[in-house]
């Protein structure tokens, strides 16, 4: 009964935050579309993101910002929503670039919202065109962009860390730039994965000490990946979803919950 009770309420805020999500983005794309210069149309796709957060009664909290290296840098973290990109589109200065699936290109208006805003699109399921975006997207780190990244490339129904796919880490390899680790939590509730309603929430994104690439090049890029997932899994809080082979954990470690960081 009280399920029953509460069903037309989740509803009815569902609708609301629908509604405040629409009106947020059309407002975040007729930007994209007259304003001058990237950061500008960057800096109202944050304006529209926060708003929208504030809207729907999802209020962002953000530790560690002064960790972020005022230079070229790479920020990678877990991905557990949707919601994620808009939560760091609204978290980060306007100087960093998204590596985003090519699928998303291709949706109507998202993709040349995105677009817009600077963000990279990389090829996963075809191997030479995802070879020449991991070349376009190195030519433009090589140019001094920052770069955001959800390494795990999708999410899932079940809580976790999955595997880290390289790319990011290869690009702050061969551009000797730090590796900033950054964990969000609240997202997956907020929007489930599952496809439930929406619900409001806090959310919070905790900002790591920044990882520097050792100096031996040709080990570099598995090394700051590896120190990077271990970073977030520990901060996290949330089982590994992977067995070791290619996270740099010892088997016994593999699905254990991890511990809360100490992070200040």
């Amino acid at each position: 009964m009280r399920r029953l009770a509460w069903a037309p309420a989740r509803a009815g805020y569902a609708l609301y935050a629908t509604l405040a999500f629409l009106v947020a983005g059309l407002v975040a794309l007729i930007a994209a579309l007259v304003l001058p210069g990237l950061r500008r149309r960057r800096a109202a796709a944050r304006a529209s993101a926060r708003a929208f957060l504030w809207l729907a009664g999802m209020p962002l909290s953000v530790r560690g910002m002064e960790r972020l290296a005022p230079g070229q840098c790479v920020v990678v973290a877990n991905h557990a929503s949707y919601l994620d990109g808009l939560v760091f589109t609204a978290a980060l200065p306007a100087r960093f670039s998204f590596v985003i699936k090519r699928e998303m290109s291709a949706v109507p208006l998202v993709g040349f919202f995105l677009r817009r805003i600077g963000s990279e699109f990389v090829e996963r399921f075809d191997r030479n065109r995802g070879a020449a975006d991991a070349r376009r997207v190195l030519r433009n780190a090589a140019s001094g962009h920052s770069l955001v990244f959800f390494p795990e490339g999708t999410f899932t129904r079940t809580p976790g860390l999955l595997k880290f796919h390289t790319g990011a880490f290869v690009i702050a390899a061969r551009e000797r730039c730090p590796v900033i680790p950054a964990v969000v939590r609240g997202t997956r509730s907020a929007l489930p994965p599952s496809g439930g309603l929406p619900r409001p929430g806090r959310i919070a994104i905790d900002i790591l000490p920044p990882i520097h690439a050792p100096q031996a090049e040709e080990a570099a890029a598995a090394a700051l990946r590896d120190r990077a997932r271990q970073a977030i899994l520990l901060a996290l809080g949330e089982p590994d979803l992977i067995c070791c082979g290619d996270s740099g954990l010892p088997p016994r470690k593999a699905r254990a919950k991890s511990a809360p960081a100490n992070t200040p």
